[in-house]
Protein backbone atom coordinates (compact mmCIF):
# COMPACT_ATOMS: atom_id res chain seq x y z
CA UNK A 1 0.00 0.00 0.00
CA UNK A 2 1.16 3.52 -0.72
CA UNK A 3 1.81 6.10 1.97
CA UNK A 4 -1.18 8.19 0.88
CA UNK A 5 -3.45 5.11 1.05
CA UNK A 6 -2.39 4.62 4.66
CA UNK A 7 -2.42 8.33 5.49
CA UNK A 8 -4.30 10.57 3.04
CA UNK A 9 -3.01 13.68 4.81
CA UNK A 10 0.54 12.79 3.75
CA UNK A 11 -0.34 12.57 0.05
CA UNK A 12 2.46 14.35 -1.89
CA UNK A 13 -0.14 16.09 -4.06
CA UNK A 14 -1.45 18.03 -1.08
CA UNK A 15 1.14 20.82 -0.89
CA UNK A 16 1.24 23.27 -3.79
CA UNK A 17 4.93 24.15 -3.74
CA UNK A 18 5.51 27.87 -4.25
CA UNK A 19 8.40 30.18 -3.50
CA UNK A 20 6.85 32.96 -1.40
CA UNK A 21 3.59 31.33 -0.25
CA UNK A 22 4.20 28.50 2.17
CA UNK A 23 0.90 26.94 3.22
CA UNK A 24 -1.02 26.53 -0.06
CA UNK A 25 -2.69 23.13 0.15
CA UNK A 26 -5.23 21.07 -1.76
CA UNK A 27 -8.13 19.76 0.32
CA UNK A 28 -8.62 16.75 -1.95
CA UNK A 29 -8.21 13.07 -1.15
CA UNK A 30 -9.92 12.98 2.24
CA UNK A 31 -12.51 10.30 3.09
CA UNK A 32 -15.93 11.83 3.67
CA UNK A 33 -19.60 10.91 4.00
CA UNK A 34 -21.24 8.00 2.19
CA UNK A 35 -17.89 6.42 1.35
CA UNK A 36 -16.96 9.34 -0.91
CA UNK A 37 -13.70 11.31 -1.06
CA UNK A 38 -12.99 15.01 -1.44
CA UNK A 39 -12.02 15.88 -5.01
CA UNK A 40 -8.53 17.00 -5.91
CA UNK A 41 -8.04 20.37 -7.57
CA UNK A 42 -11.37 21.86 -6.49
CA UNK A 43 -10.67 23.64 -3.22
CA UNK A 44 -7.46 24.99 -1.70
CA UNK A 45 -6.44 26.69 1.54
CA UNK A 46 -3.50 29.09 1.74
CA UNK A 47 -1.57 31.82 3.51
CA UNK A 48 -0.90 35.35 2.23
CA UNK A 49 -1.43 35.33 -1.54
CA UNK A 50 -0.23 38.92 -1.83
CA UNK A 51 3.30 37.47 -1.70
CA UNK A 52 2.98 35.46 -4.93
CA UNK A 53 6.06 35.95 -7.12
CA UNK A 54 5.82 36.01 -10.94
CA UNK A 55 6.84 32.34 -11.03
CA UNK A 56 4.28 31.53 -8.33
CA UNK A 57 1.59 33.30 -10.34
CA UNK A 58 2.26 31.06 -13.32
CA UNK A 59 1.97 27.94 -11.16
CA UNK A 60 -1.25 29.18 -9.54
CA UNK A 61 -2.65 30.13 -12.95
CA UNK A 62 -2.46 26.45 -13.86
CA UNK A 63 -4.91 25.60 -11.06
CA UNK A 64 -7.70 27.31 -12.99
CA UNK A 65 -9.03 29.24 -10.00
CA UNK A 66 -12.41 30.91 -10.33
CA UNK A 67 -12.73 32.33 -6.79
CA UNK A 68 -10.45 33.75 -4.10
CA UNK A 69 -11.84 34.35 -0.60
CA UNK A 70 -9.69 36.65 1.52
CA UNK A 71 -10.33 36.29 5.26
CA UNK A 72 -7.93 39.04 6.37
CA UNK A 73 -8.86 42.41 7.83
CA UNK A 74 -9.01 45.54 5.71
CA UNK A 75 -6.01 46.85 7.65
CA UNK A 76 -3.96 43.83 6.56
CA UNK A 77 -5.01 44.26 2.94
CA UNK A 78 -4.17 47.97 3.00
CA UNK A 79 -0.73 47.20 4.44
CA UNK A 80 0.23 44.24 2.27
CA UNK A 81 -1.99 44.12 -0.81
CA UNK A 82 -4.17 41.31 -2.09
CA UNK A 83 -4.32 38.48 -4.60
CA UNK A 84 -2.94 39.62 -7.99
CA UNK A 85 -6.27 39.47 -9.79
CA UNK A 86 -4.87 41.66 -12.57
CA UNK A 87 -2.75 38.66 -13.59
CA UNK A 88 -5.24 35.91 -12.78
CA UNK A 89 -8.87 37.02 -13.29
CA UNK A 90 -10.98 35.61 -10.46
CA UNK A 91 -14.00 36.49 -8.41
CA UNK A 92 -12.51 38.09 -5.31
CA UNK A 93 -14.48 38.07 -2.04
CA UNK A 94 -13.19 39.93 0.99
CA UNK A 95 -14.81 38.39 4.08
CA UNK A 96 -12.81 39.50 7.10
CA UNK A 97 -13.52 36.98 9.87
CA UNK A 98 -12.43 39.35 12.64
CA UNK A 99 -12.47 43.13 12.70
CA UNK A 100 -9.01 43.42 14.28
CA UNK A 101 -6.15 40.99 14.72
CA UNK A 102 -5.30 39.71 18.18
CA UNK A 103 -3.64 41.85 20.83
CA UNK A 104 -1.61 39.77 23.24
CA UNK A 105 -1.53 42.56 25.81
CA UNK A 106 -5.17 41.74 26.59
CA UNK A 107 -4.42 38.08 27.44
CA UNK A 108 -0.79 37.92 28.56
CA UNK A 109 -0.72 34.87 30.86
CA UNK A 110 -2.35 32.07 28.90
CA UNK A 111 -0.65 28.98 27.57
CA UNK A 112 -0.64 28.39 23.82
CA UNK A 113 -3.47 25.89 24.21
CA UNK A 114 -5.60 28.18 26.37
CA UNK A 115 -5.05 31.10 24.04
CA UNK A 116 -6.00 29.19 20.91
CA UNK A 117 -9.15 27.76 22.51
CA UNK A 118 -10.21 31.28 23.49
CA UNK A 119 -9.24 32.76 20.13
CA UNK A 120 -11.01 30.13 18.04
CA UNK A 121 -14.13 30.28 20.21
CA UNK A 122 -14.18 34.07 19.91
CA UNK A 123 -13.61 33.83 16.17
CA UNK A 124 -16.56 31.48 15.72
CA UNK A 125 -18.78 33.87 17.67
CA UNK A 126 -17.56 37.06 16.04
CA UNK A 127 -17.07 35.71 12.54
CA UNK A 128 -20.06 33.38 12.24
CA UNK A 129 -21.87 35.46 9.57
CA UNK A 130 -18.67 35.74 7.53
CA UNK A 131 -17.89 32.04 7.73
CA UNK A 132 -21.45 31.46 6.51
CA UNK A 133 -20.99 33.91 3.64
CA UNK A 134 -17.73 32.20 2.66
CA UNK A 135 -19.37 28.78 2.48
CA UNK A 136 -22.35 30.18 0.59
CA UNK A 137 -19.93 31.84 -1.87
CA UNK A 138 -18.12 28.55 -2.45
CA UNK A 139 -21.44 26.89 -3.28
CA UNK A 140 -22.35 29.37 -6.03
CA UNK A 141 -22.41 27.60 -9.41
CA UNK A 142 -19.08 28.11 -11.15
CA UNK A 143 -17.26 29.23 -7.99
CA UNK A 144 -14.85 26.30 -8.02
CA UNK A 145 -11.94 25.78 -8.21
CA UNK A 146 -11.41 28.20 -5.33
CA UNK A 147 -8.93 29.11 -2.64
CA UNK A 148 -9.55 30.75 0.73
CA UNK A 149 -6.74 32.30 2.74
CA UNK A 150 -5.64 34.61 5.53
CA UNK A 151 -2.14 35.80 6.51
CA UNK A 152 -0.53 32.56 7.72
CA UNK A 153 -3.21 30.09 6.60
CA UNK A 154 -3.42 28.87 10.18
CA UNK A 155 -6.28 30.25 12.27
CA UNK A 156 -9.00 31.91 10.18
CA UNK A 157 -8.23 29.61 7.28
CA UNK A 158 -7.86 26.63 9.62
CA UNK A 159 -11.28 27.18 11.15
CA UNK A 160 -13.02 27.56 7.80
CA UNK A 161 -11.31 24.40 6.52
CA UNK A 162 -12.33 22.50 9.66
CA UNK A 163 -15.95 23.64 9.36
CA UNK A 164 -16.13 22.70 5.70
CA UNK A 165 -14.47 19.31 6.13
CA UNK A 166 -16.58 18.63 9.20
CA UNK A 167 -19.77 19.38 7.27
CA UNK A 168 -18.65 16.85 4.65
CA UNK A 169 -18.16 14.34 7.48
CA UNK A 170 -14.44 14.00 7.02
CA UNK A 171 -13.29 12.13 10.16
CA UNK A 172 -12.31 14.34 13.09
CA UNK A 173 -8.81 12.83 13.20
CA UNK A 174 -8.19 13.83 9.58
CA UNK A 175 -9.64 17.32 10.05
CA UNK A 176 -7.18 17.87 12.90
CA UNK A 177 -4.30 16.29 10.97
CA UNK A 178 -4.97 18.62 8.06
CA UNK A 179 -4.82 21.57 10.45
CA UNK A 180 -1.58 20.22 11.94
CA UNK A 181 0.15 20.44 8.54
CA UNK A 182 0.28 24.19 9.11
CA UNK A 183 3.15 23.75 11.58
CA UNK A 184 5.41 22.74 8.68
CA UNK A 185 4.07 25.66 6.66
CA UNK A 186 4.99 28.08 9.45
CA UNK A 187 8.50 26.64 9.49
CA UNK A 188 8.80 27.07 5.72
CA UNK A 189 7.68 30.67 6.18
CA UNK A 190 10.35 31.25 8.84
CA UNK A 191 13.11 29.87 6.62
CA UNK A 192 11.96 31.94 3.65
CA UNK A 193 11.70 35.12 5.74
CA UNK A 194 15.21 34.65 7.13
CA UNK A 195 16.52 34.39 3.58
CA UNK A 196 14.34 36.88 1.71
CA UNK A 197 12.61 39.23 4.15
CA UNK A 198 14.68 40.02 7.29
CA UNK A 199 12.12 42.53 8.58
CA UNK A 200 9.41 39.88 8.53
CA UNK A 201 11.79 37.39 10.15
CA UNK A 202 12.39 39.82 13.01
CA UNK A 203 8.66 40.39 13.44
CA UNK A 204 8.04 36.65 13.60
CA UNK A 205 10.81 36.25 16.19
CA UNK A 206 9.18 38.92 18.37
CA UNK A 207 5.66 37.51 18.02
CA UNK A 208 4.34 35.70 21.12
CA UNK A 209 4.40 31.94 20.68
CA UNK A 210 0.65 31.82 21.28
CA UNK A 211 0.16 33.57 17.94
CA UNK A 212 2.41 31.17 16.04
CA UNK A 213 1.28 27.84 17.49
CA UNK A 214 -0.79 25.29 15.56
CA UNK A 215 -2.14 22.88 18.17
CA UNK A 216 -4.60 20.25 16.90
CA UNK A 217 -5.78 19.50 20.42
CA UNK A 218 -6.87 23.13 20.86
CA UNK A 219 -8.87 23.11 17.64
CA UNK A 220 -10.28 19.73 18.63
CA UNK A 221 -11.52 21.12 21.94
CA UNK A 222 -13.31 23.94 20.14
CA UNK A 223 -14.89 21.62 17.55
CA UNK A 224 -16.00 19.25 20.30
CA UNK A 225 -17.76 22.12 22.07
CA UNK A 226 -19.50 23.12 18.83
CA UNK A 227 -20.67 19.53 18.37
CA UNK A 228 -21.83 19.39 22.00
CA UNK A 229 -23.88 22.56 21.66
CA UNK A 230 -25.34 21.98 18.19
CA UNK A 231 -25.12 18.23 17.67
CA UNK A 232 -22.82 18.39 14.65
CA UNK A 233 -20.73 20.78 12.56
CA UNK A 234 -23.42 20.73 9.87
CA UNK A 235 -26.05 21.72 12.44
CA UNK A 236 -23.85 24.60 13.62
CA UNK A 237 -23.48 25.82 10.04
CA UNK A 238 -27.23 25.65 9.53
CA UNK A 239 -27.68 27.72 12.70
CA UNK A 240 -25.41 30.48 11.39
CA UNK A 241 -27.01 30.73 7.97
CA UNK A 242 -25.70 27.92 5.77
CA UNK A 243 -28.77 26.13 4.46
CA UNK A 244 -29.17 22.47 3.60
CA UNK A 245 -29.23 23.35 -0.10
CA UNK A 246 -25.82 25.00 0.22
CA UNK A 247 -24.37 22.04 2.08
CA UNK A 248 -25.77 19.68 -0.53
CA UNK A 249 -24.28 21.73 -3.37
CA UNK A 250 -20.89 21.76 -1.67
CA UNK A 251 -21.07 17.99 -1.28
CA UNK A 252 -22.04 17.57 -4.93
CA UNK A 253 -19.15 19.77 -6.07
CA UNK A 254 -16.51 18.52 -3.68
CA UNK A 255 -17.16 14.79 -3.22
CA UNK A 256 -16.67 11.90 -5.61
CA UNK A 257 -16.18 8.15 -5.51
CA UNK A 258 -12.79 7.18 -4.14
Amino acid sequence: MTTCALDPVADPRRLVVLDAVHNFRDLGGYPARDGLTTRWGRLFRADGLHRLTPADIELVRGLGLHTVIDLRTQTEIDAHGRFPHEHIPVRYDHLSVVDTTWNMVERPTETEHEFLVWAYTDMLEQGAPRFARALNALAVPGALPAVFHCAAGKDRTGLLAALLLGALEVPRSIVLADYALTAAGMQRMRVWAEREYPEMSEQMAETPSQFMAALPEALGEVLDEVARQFGSIAAYLQAIGVGNATLDRLADELLAAA
